[in-house]
């Protein structure tokens, strides 16, 4: 039996995720990927069982990072101003750090052809859910369905930092995202959101 190498098993996922953004699932193969990360394609599945298994093992990993990266130096008991804020915060300096997971996670997330067998509840969704039903209770929140809160409280957020990260608007002008902007973005959606 082969030895696992923490280098290369990294190597494998972070190739794998640059083919996934720049090509799709339907890009991703085993033996593209062995090339890419300069392994032999046999190397590969000593880490992951299939193509499946890696895509799913993928997504995991970059969801346990975005909840650890995103719920520190936050607390469900913040005033929702401070909490809303803090996420913001959290989750531009995340992207920032890895585009790539980024839209990863966008397209595992949205594909109709990925299962998402091994994707469960965790403490992230759980400690979110507390945050807003204490900002409700607290009377700092509106009471709204899960979507358009979420739509209306990280939408804007996430339309900003797509613009950041093709350095342009949608007219092709160009566009950087600076704190003073995300700043007048979120208080905009605080009003949308407050009593």
């Amino acid at each position: 039996m082969r030895t696992r190498d923490e280098n290369k098993e990294a190597l494998i996922r972070q190739k794998a995720i640059e083919m996934i953004v720049k090509k799709g699932f339907d890009g991703l193969s085993m033996q593209k990927l062995a090339k890419a990360a300069k392994v032999s394609p046999a190397t590969i599945y000593i880490y992951f069982r299939d193509r499946e298994d890696l895509v799913n093992q993928l997504y995991i990993e970059c969801e346990k990072d975005f909840a650890e990266t995103v719920l520190a130096s936050f607390d469900p008991e913040m005033h929702f101003k401070e909490g809303l804020w803090q996420q913001w915060k959290n989750r531009y300096t995340l992207i920032l750090k890895d585009p790539y997971r980024f839209y990863f996670m966008e397209q595992f997330r949205n594909s109709p052809l990925i299962r998402h067998k091994d994707v469960k509840e965790n403490t992230f969704r759980e400690t979110m859910m507390k945050f807003v039903k204490n900002a409700i209770k607290r009377k700092e929140l509106i009471e709204l369905p899960v979507e358009t809160y979420w739509s209306l409280a990280y939408g804007p957020f996430y339309s900003l930092i797509k613009f950041h990260l093709n350095q342009k608007f949608i007219s092709g002008r160009p566009f950087i995202l600076t704190e003073e902007k995300m700043k007048h973005a979120f208080n905009l959606v605080l009003r949308s959101l407050q009593p």
